[in-house]
């Protein structure tokens, strides 16, 4: 662990895969980590090195779906460990991660924020009166044996200037936004959370 309950990223990833053994054995119980983490970045397996403009931070390789990402606090992550075989008549990774993606539009609609898919582009983007679009949240998924870990990333109030030291997954030509850019006030963490939580069960 980390200060200000910033949760280090090594440690995170080290605890979900020894979760996600004792899920496939029926030793534990299905999880979701709400986390914050220190600033960092990301490379998920489609990551190109010429996409790594400024390692002001640390990066990390991971296993998990995707290209670079960036981490830190005011973003909300969450880890969701699920037994796919449990919870679907016939494993779907890619009905799962339209879940993950409709959690989070769902989520940012009662803050009064759309957010919407864009084929070809993963994540979810918030479209603008002037015909642009910027991205609000991340996924990256990796699945061992049916049981998923990694999830999502929520942009709630990060330093959105962090994101210049990266592309963020492999896509130049769009900017990405926060809730507190969108509303234009502070939306606790806590009440994200809560939203999260209560939306949870409607969906999965």
């Amino acid at each position: 662990m980390t200060s200000k309950n910033h949760v280090d990223y090594a440690f995170a990833v080290h605890e979900m895969e020894a979760r996600v053994r004792q899920i496939r054995d029926g030793a534990q119980d299905e999880l979701l980590w709400f986390v914050e983490h220190p600033p960092l970045y990301t490379a998920g397996t489609s990551a190109k090195q010429s996409d790594l403009v400024d390692a002001r931070f640390p990066v990390f390789e991971t296993g998990r779906g995707g290209q670079y990402t960036y981490h830190g606090p005011g973003q909300r992550v969450i880890y969701a460990l699920v037994d796919l075989k449990a919870r679907q008549e016939t494993p779907d990774i890619k009905k799962y991660v339209w879940q993950l993606e409709e959690w989070m539009i769902r989520t940012l609609a009662v803050f009064g924020v759309t957010g919407e898919r864009r084929d070809g582009r993963v994540g979810i983007w918030v479209p603008k009166d002037d015909g642009t679009e910027n991205k609000i949240g991340a996924i990256g998924v990796r699945v061992r044996h049916w049981v998923t870990y990694h999830g999502l990333a929520l942009n709630v109030d990060p330093d959105l200037s962090h994101f210049s030291g990266i592309v963020p997954c492999g896509i130049s030509e769009h900017g990405v936004t926060s809730l507190r850019k969108e509303l234009g006030r502070d939306v606790p963490m806590a009440e994200v959370d809560a939203v999260f939580q209560k939306l949870w069960k409607e969906i999965f």
